[in-house]
């Protein structure tokens, strides 16, 4: 079969690698429809990890099923399925708690499982023809509908980073009326953006310095903060400020919460230094919502820190460790809430909204590609250039676009 196999930092290639199998009773065989390119397969390409040459690349995968093991119960050649990116076993003592993203089963070299991904156990990822899917009653969400129809984009989200926005937005505790900041406007930003007005937010502003990205948060009903023209903290506290009826609702001694109850890191440890936007600083992002979060607020973290960075900026950085306001957060009484998404406890209900219409996470998707077309995406994707923010392959079949 074709593959997407990562070749070394800032290169990849399409090359002919052995077909995907059916290795066990309660494997499932998926030939691959549409595969995503995620900001974290960006990790992999910058050298940024402790990847080696050779993995096959993909943990947003989507497809039909053509060959299921003898122990698989519940699922049948044909059937139309999405992968969460996590893989769990369904039985150990984390899975049966719901948190399939620390499979204790899947991956011998530590906690959590995944497609095509560093440090996630030996499994290859889905920018292929064909996809060995282990413990297939368990990690496939069957959809409805025919390959290409007009759900497709949309489904192929529920393998990542439609789940991904919406943990963030539980994380930072997003409720009805809530008042929220996300640092990041790439695909999961935008989508925790969509997942707290989903939720019922009443403010939401998100921080960016990339114009068609802050354009999107603008057409999603959030209000977008460029950077590049001030320090983002106090823009979106001069924003609530100013607003008569913001202000006009405020007790004696409110306007000390002149922040946000919520805030999302959505970039992680590759964010930039707000003053000068052509270097790296890991910590820019959580620096500025603890400043930002108001007392009693929540921050949620989904942007990336790998516990190996070498291509970090220091020593520190190199073995992933580093600095955070921890005094003025503990003053606030901020709660904390980090880590890899459960997609399992979100896909099932958010598929159920595409399903009745009531949301289109495809909105962020920016162009679509065949197989061949991917080692050029990843370049443009790994540049920002303009109509590569979010990129989806079609295995086998002509490109929409």
């Amino acid at each position: 079969m074709k593959a997407i196999v990562y070749k070394g930092p800032n290169k990849v290639a399409v090359e002919q690698v052995e077909d995907a199998r059916v290795e066990s009773a309660t494997d499932v065989l998926v030939r691959t429809t549409t595969a995503g390119i995620c900001g974290s397969d960006l990790h992999m390409y910058e050298g940024r990890t402790a990847a080696k040459p050779g993995m096959v690349m993909g943990h947003e995968n989507m497809g039909v099923i053509e060959e299921v093991g003898s122990s698989v119960q519940q699922l049948s050649k044909g059937d139309r399925v999405v992968l969460p990116f996590n893989i769990s076993c369904g039985t150990c003592f984390n899975c049966t708690r719901g948190f399939t993203n620390a499979c204790l089963v899947v991956n011998p070299e530590g906690v959590s499982g995944g497609y095509g991904y560093v440090g996630m156990g030996p499994y290859r990822g889905g920018q292929a023809e064909l996809l060995r899917v282990p413990y297939g009653d368990v990690n496939c969400l069957k959809l409805p509908g025919e390959p290409g129809d007009a759900f497709e984009d949309d489904f192929l989200l529920l393998s990542d980073i439609f789940p991904t926005g919406y943990h963030a937005a539980i994380l930072a505790g997003v409720d009805v009326g809530t008042t929220v900041a996300i640092f990041g406007a790439g695909p999961v930003g935008l989508l925790a953006a969509y997942s707290s007005i989903l939720r019922g937010a009443a403010e939401v502003y998100v921080v960016d310095a990339v114009p068609d990205r802050l354009e999107k948060a603008k057409q999603i009903g959030a209000t977008p903060i460029d950077f590049r023209k001030g320090n983002p903290v106090e823009q979106i506290k001069s924003i609530r400020l100013s607003n008569p009826l913001i202000r006009g609702a405020m007790r004696k001694g409110e306007e000390k919460m002149a922040g946000v109850m919520s805030g999302i890191d959505a970039i992680g440890y590759q964010a930039k230094d707000f003053g000068d936007p052509s270097r790296e600083m890991s910590t820019s992002v959580t620096d500025a919502l603890a400043d930002l979060i108001n007392p009693t607020g929540t921050l949620g973290v989904v942007g990336v820190f790998l516990p190996q960075d070498p291509g970090g900026a220091n020593e520190a950085g190199k073995r992933g460790a580093y600095t955070m306001p921890w005094g003025k957060m503990w003053e606030k009484g901020i709660k904390l809430g980090m880590g890899q998404t459960p997609v399992k406890q979100y896909d099932a209900f958010l598929r159920n909204l595409i399903i009745a219409g009531r949301a289109k996470p495809s909105f962020i998707v920016s162009k679509h590609i065949q197989l061949q077309e991917a080692p050029d995406a990843y370049q443009r994707f790994d540049r920002r250039e303009p109509g590569y923010s979010k990129v989806l392959i079609r295995p086998g079949a002509a490109a929409a676009h």
